[in-house]
């Protein structure tokens, strides 16, 4: 954490930069699809349409999060395939975020 703060220019004892949840919210669902070869998910052809965060507060330096994902929805619509992640988030049982993510995997031509 310490590093991406220093990369967006700010310090560390600043607090957690917000952009950074994207780091523990998509990395608790994404190996779920991405790593999964019986989720049949075309890489090549994923597009990330949406990201969403709902918070409560955010994270201190030195805190544990613990992010736990789900699929949501997994719908099909004129051979595109819509997929929703959400992704909770907290430390130590309070609700730190909740994270949306919806990804699209469009249709072979």
């Amino acid at each position: 954490m310490a590093a991406f703060a220093r990369a967006l220019g700010v310090g560390p004892a600043a607090g957690v930069p917000p952009t950074y949840a994207a780091v523990y919210a998509l990395g608790a669902t994404a190996p779920q699809l991405f790593e999964d070869e019986d989720a049949g998910v075309d890489f090549g052809r994923l597009l990330h349409a949406e990201q969403e965060f709902e918070w409560e507060r955010q994270p201190q330096v030195g805190e544990t999060v613990t992010a736990r994902g789900r699929v949501t929805t997994d719908l099909e619509r004129r051979g595109a395939r819509f997929i929703t992640f959400e992704t909770d988030v907290t430390v130590d049982r309070e609700r730190l975020c909740r994270s949306r993510a919806l990804f699209v995997v469009r249709p072979r031509p």
